[in-house]
């Protein structure tokens, strides 16, 4: 019996060695030597400090920014750990709200959204991803649509003119993947970097 079991248990340990500790070690060290910047995360610094990733979203609220798409994404309670509190953008609990269309919290957030911007820009249809959440509640894009709609209320707390702002979003959206995959798209954060860029010049 010890002679049939002993090549499996052989194979069993060199297949975990290879596929579980040398393959990703190389993969890891390639990555980093061929695409440096994918492979730290996508890091975006300013002055010496890292203030975010391409990858991942974040909680843009106030008016003289761009926002991104709701999120969905929670964290525990700090007050009862059996409960969770609205924590946008968490990496560490990725995931959509998992809401019905029917749902009536859904219905009423997404109005309560829709009502609110249309106060902002009320000649322009709402775009469904500044109202939708994304599945992963972590999406760090919007739609070119989504950030032309924003353009008059942040030309108005910059106190700069439309058509700059709206040729910086322009200058941002980036297309499709290899000109098939995706949906043309502005990354949040990177407009709104240039967006600071342009007040402070």
């Amino acid at each position: 019996m010890w002679r049939e079991l002993r090549p499996a248990i052989v194979v069993l340990v060199a297949l975990t060695a290879i596929t579980g500790l040398v393959y990703p070690l190389a993969i890891t060290g390639i990555a980093g030597l061929v695409f440096p910047y994918q492979a730290q995360g996508s890091l975006i610094e300013r002055d010496g400090h890292i203030i975010g990733s391409v990858l991942i979203g974040q909680n843009f609220t106030s008016g003289k920014y761009f926002h991104g798409r709701p999120s969905a994404t929670t964290a525990p309670d700090p007050n009862d750990a059996s409960k969770t509190v609205a924590a946008p953008y968490n990496a560490a609990n990725s995931g959509g709200s998992n809401l019905a269309p029917s749902n009536k919290a859904l219905i009423d957030r997404v109005q309560g959204d829709v009502d609110k911007l249309k106060h902002d820009n009320p000649s322009t249809p709402v775009p469904a991803d500044l109202v939708t959440t994304s599945a992963s509640g972590l999406d760090p894009d919007i739609s070119p649509e989504a950030a032309l709609f924003q353009v008059p209320r942040v030309a108005k707390a910059r106190n700069l003119a439309e058509n700059r702002v709206r040729q910086l979003v322009v200058d941002h959206i980036e297309d499709r993947f290899i000109g098939v995959l995706g949906e043309p798209r502005v990354n949040v954060l990177k407009l709104n970097l240039a967006l600071d860029d342009l007040s402070a010049g």
